[in-house]
């Protein structure tokens, strides 16, 4: 059992990946609440449920978001049953293992929180907006860390468009395919039973494609979510393959580097060459 706890502290804190971090705090709050909640329900009692969802979950009331105005941070760490949440960490691992070798792991916690508060942004907005959510306001909410994955999708395949993955019964598909085909599933479920859900995943998706069409222009969006990065010129990659480095090679030049850049944002990793590829490594290994 102690080994098992020790190797669950080093894949969340040591292992220099923030995937796991992420996971690992979704799946906490879940147990956490759903665990008693099952046992309380058990017994008749659904106070701690309905506690959970009055207090942690995203109102689009605005006078119930303003007296609970951490949800807007709260929701995107909690999920309604087994399968929301197990779908959800499914894509971010998947995606979050190709955004954290391009971009590093620090950026992946930055747009996770952006990408959840702008989906909240676009919930909250248009149920304050548009007359068909008028009589659900009072009582409409939404959970989830949907609109975060939403975020890192679309980030990723709008850094790397024709980045080919394999998906069971399809086959190779470029990441612009798959960001568009649940982008337009978004779009087209936004007035059915789960509506703010939807907005909230088109707000993410949204986010995460600025982010990207910002860094390219030398803007890290979530630099003052973290305060941990400083004014820069232009996107640095980063990346965790252990490749080894011949002693003595330089340092790429910045304008070698927002060139390659700028060749990925518009044709895709695939399009570089040996030596663009090579250079990129090199530009990863200095980054500090």
């Amino acid at each position: 059992m102690k080994s098992l706890w020790q190797d669950i502290r080093y894949k969340l804190l040591q292992s220099g990946s923030r995937i796991n971090l992420l996971i690992g705090i979704n799946v906490a709050v879940f147990l956490l609440i759903n665990v008693p909640a099952v046992l309380l329900r058990l017994m008749g009692n659904d106070m701690l449920a309905n506690f959970a969802n009055q207090y942690l979950a995203l109102p689009a009331y605005l006078p119930t978001l303003a007296a609970h105005f951490w949800t807007p941070v709260s929701y995107m760490f909690m999920h309604a049953d087994i399968f929301h949440i197990l779908f959800n960490m499914l894509w971010l691992f998947w995606m979050g293992q190709i955004f954290e070798e391009y971009l590093g792991n620090k950026r992946l916690v930055n747009l996770y929180l952006l990408g959840g508060l702008g989906g909240a942004a676009l919930y909250i907005l248009a149920f304050n907006v548009f007359p068909l959510f008028a009589a659900s306001l009072p009582v409409s909410y939404v959970v989830g860390a949907s609109a975060s994955v939403m975020a890192i999708v679309v980030a990723t395949a709008t850094l790397l468009p024709n980045y080919t993955v394999y998906m069971m019964f399809l086959g190779p598909v470029k990441l612009k395919w798959i960001a568009v085909f649940y982008v337009v599933i978004d779009f087209l479920s936004i007035t059915g039973p789960n509506a703010g859900g939807e907005i909230a995943h088109l707000g993410g998706a949204l986010l995460g494609f600025i982010y990207i069409k910002q860094l390219n222009r030398g803007n890290d969006l979530g630099s003052s979510v973290s305060n941990m990065f400083n004014q820069r010129p232009k996107v640095k990659v980063a990346t965790q393959n252990k490749t080894y480095q011949q002693p003595g090679t330089s340092v790429p030049r910045q304008e070698e580097i927002d060139h390659i850049l700028d060749k990925i944002s518009q044709s895709g990793y695939d399009s570089l060459n040996k030596h663009e590829k090579e250079v990129l490594f090199r530009a990863s290994k200095h980054e500090g």
